[in-house]
């Protein structure tokens, strides 16, 4: 089985778990040095659009993108050769950062716009409100508060706790990593679906046969679907797998377009 790992598919596969192994058991520290975090946060450096990738939360967040690489990869690299699928998956990753950062400033815009129209106008309804849409980053306790609250709006301490309590809430979402090989992985998986879209692949759950375009393209729509239905209490960054298969397409629809260097 190992037999057939290519060069790049191989050194990629050594180094993530390298990394991994490093930053698990070894020098934790330097997962959240290396971790993706939001451009205004203090924790944010430039080199985290190419680390993020090599950093994953735990075991099976490795596994299940190592072995993505696995199947898909080497059949890839034979056919593009080792530059362009070493390109494929570092554009792919980097992208997808840079443009899950972009997804994120939006996000946390929409976060700053609530919060400076709660001081504009404090009231219990707004801070409701506002624990409703974030509550994932409230404390259990939070309840009790909203219902001293509601009960005496004009407090001028319970105004400034419940700005105090949204300032916190900011801190953590610009504070949240983001870490993986997913976005890469993705840009992979669509090449491969765009390159060999009728090759059998067996699943393992369920165990069944599929076409690699009908594959790519339920991921692609359960994507796309988890995009449109943000869940709050979801970790997964499901804008970075999309921005990978978008980027991965467009680089491949480049790649075949220009026929002499593909070939």
């Amino acid at each position: 089985m190992f037999k057939n790992l290519t060069p790049v598919v191989k050194n990629i596969l050594l180094v993530t778990v390298g990394a991994f192994v490093i930053t698990t058991y070894f020098m934790p520290q330097l997962k959240n040095f290396f971790a993706l975090y939001y451009v205004q946060s203090n924790r944010f450096f430039p080199s985290q659009f190419l680390t993020y990738m090599f950093m994953h939360a735990d075991f099976w967040h490795l596994f299940s993108n190592m072995f993505g690489l696995f199947i898909f990869g080497p059949l890839l690299e034979q056919f593009l050769g080792p530059k362009k699928i070493l390109a494929l998956w570092m554009v792919c990753g980097v992208g997808s950062g840079l443009l899950y950062s972009g997804y994120t400033a939006y996000r946390m815009s929409q976060l700053d716009d609530k919060i400076s129209q709660f001081y504009s106008d404090p009231s219990p309804d707004r801070f409701n409100d506002f624990v409703k849409d974030n509550r994932h980053l409230f404390r259990s306790g939070v309840y009790d508060f909203v219902d001293a609250y509601s009960r005496n709006p004009e407090d001028p301490g319970l105004v400034q706790r419940a700005k105090e309590n949204l300032m916190g809430v900011r801190e953590i979402q610009a504070n949240i990593p983001m870490v993986g090989a997913s976005g890469a992985l993705f840009g992979v998986l669509i090449a491969f679906g765009m390159l060999f879209p009728n090759t059998q692949l067996f699943l393992l759950f369920p165990p069944m046969p599929v076409k690699a375009k009908y594959l790519v393209l339920f991921y692609g729509l359960y994507t796309v679907y988890n995009v449109i239905n943000s869940n709050p209490m979801d970790n997964v960054a499901h804008f970075a797998h999309l921005s990978g298969l978008v980027i991965g397409a467009g680089m491949v629809f480049y790649w075949k377009k220009n026929r002499k260097e593909f070939y």
